[in-house]
């Protein structure tokens, strides 16, 4: 590891293993992560509208971000990082556990996509100094152990003009009685164990740590499902899941 003025804190060592057993599912979309396959498709409309408002592009094109480089922090098996790279994005997925890694660089390749995958720390990545135009963490706060670490490493990624992006899930009880008993041990959409009530964050939190690294919240939205028809939609309410964009001014 590289000497870093942000120490790999955010790492929570004790999560690592259960996402290791769990790589080689990312994309089976009807396996333990279909709920991530579903709300992808309606994260990456929303990504691509605010972008293209943000960056001055035409949403009807087919790739409108040409030019443009993404960091998704967390990319797991690339299910996020693929979309942006359709989009046109320079896409470098990062994550900490490299099977995940190994399965993003397998899917990419064989599907013709030229994606730079890394097995590293944001927490290292912001020590080599390289910003980017658009960063993701997309349900990652909620599984690393030091969150203002984590979230400070993240905004110094962030270009000037660049935009953030945040996805998580409130710490509310409605958020525990749906997300954790129904998503989890009810309905078994999601494997056990998959969250910790006591690591949700709430949006007040998320907000102060990006204006704390310089940004500027732009929009928030909250996110359901409808559990009868597992429809994911947007939606004003953010007492369940949600997701912040901000952005870092120009000089």
């Amino acid at each position: 590891m590289m000497n870093s003025p942000f120490p790999a804190a955010s790492v929570d060592e004790t999560e690592l293993p259960y996402y290791r057993d769990l790589a080689h599912t990312w994309w089976d979309d009807a396996g333990p992560f279909w709920p991530l396959h579903r709300l992808n498709r309606l994260r990456s409309a929303f990504i691509r509208e605010h972008l293209c408002a943000a960056f001055g592009r035409d949403a009807g094109e087919q790739r409108p971000l040409e030019g443009l480089s993404a960091l998704d922090v967390g990319c797991g098996g690339g299910i996020l990082s693929e979309s942006l790279h359709d989009m046109g994005l320079t896409v470098h997925g990062v994550d900490v556990v490299d099977r995940n890694i190994q399965v993003a660089r397998l899917h990419a390749a064989a599907g013709g996509r030229d994606i730079t995958y890394t097995t590293v720390t944001a927490e290292e990545l912001a020590a080599t100094g390289t910003p980017y135009d658009v960063v993701l963490n997309m349900e990652v706060v909620e599984h690393v152990g030091d969150l203002g670490s984590f979230m400070e490493a993240c905004n110094a990624l962030v270009a000037p003009g660049g935009v953030a992006f945040v996805a998580t899930i409130n710490r509310t009880w409605v958020a525990f009685a749906s997300a954790i008993v129904g998503a989890e041990y009810i309905l078994g959409w999601l494997p056990r164990g998959t969250h910790r009530y006591a690591k949700l964050r709430r949006p007040a939190e998320i907000v102060g740590l990006l204006e704390a690294g310089g940004l500027t919240v732009d929009a928030t939205t909250g996110v359901r499902v409808n559990p009868l028809t597992r429809r994911f939609s947007l939606s004003p309410y953010l007492g369940i899941n949600y997701m912040v964009a901000a952005s870092r001014p120009r000089p």
